[in-house]
């Protein structure tokens, strides 16, 4: 286990997980919705299940916070 995950796991918080994803490798109506953005930001709990897809990181890790989870970044 990582630093940050004990760490999270201290404050009793879940950990998720936020990587970029290129909005071509998506479905066809996430990329109608995406109305020119190359990259988007998802975020995926610790068993790779995507909780949410959003326009940029500073906002995927604010999402994050703001449910009570402690986002860290994953390439």
């Amino acid at each position: 286990m990582d630093h940050k995950t004990e760490v999270a796991e201290t404050l009793g918080k879940r950990v998720v997980y936020v990587r970029p994803v290129a909005v071509a490798d998506l479905p066809a109506d996430i990329r109608a919705a995406a109305h020119g953005i190359d990259t988007l930001y998802a975020v995926h709990d610790a068993d790779g299940e995507r909780l949410a897809l959003v326009r940029d990181r500073a906002l995927a890790f604010a999402l994050a916070r703001q449910n009570d989870l402690a986002p860290v970044h994953a390439h």
